[in-house]
């Protein structure tokens, strides 16, 4: 019980819109189904981030309707039928800005925490 408490402590809770951004990078990478885009973010951030299927699904419709991606049902590495995400070319450009604007928000909170490295 104390491991689950203490794993629970050590996760980070995602700012918002902040997983739009992670999804849209994840899907540069390539087509994913949902389950495989929820392992990449946990896996390229060394277990700290990780994606419930509650929330990882309204942003995938989300995204859907906005047209920063497409879907498409295909078999699995494991011949089950999934439906697999991919970057459209609004989400590429959707991507781009949204990176600038998370450097910009990176950049002004380091602003605040080290204000004497300004």
């Amino acid at each position: 019980m104390a491991e689950k408490r203490e794993r629970y402590q050590n996760r980070i809770e995602l700012l918002q819109g902040t997983l739009d951004l992670l999804i849209l990078q994840t899907l540069q990478w390539g087509p994913q189904h949902g389950y495989g885009i929820s392992v990449a973010i946990r896996n390229h951030s060394g277990e700290l981030l990780q994606v419930d299927t509650g929330s990882l699904y309204p942003a995938l419709h989300r995204l859907e309707k906005q047209k920063w991606i497409k879907e498409e049902w295909k078999i699995s590495e494991n011949k089950q039928r999934a439906k697999y995400y991919r970057l459209s070319a609004t989400g590429k450009r959707q991507l781009t800005k949204e990176r600038s604007k998370w450097s910009q928000l990176s950049d002004a909170i380091a602003g605040v925490l080290n204000p004497e490295q300004r």
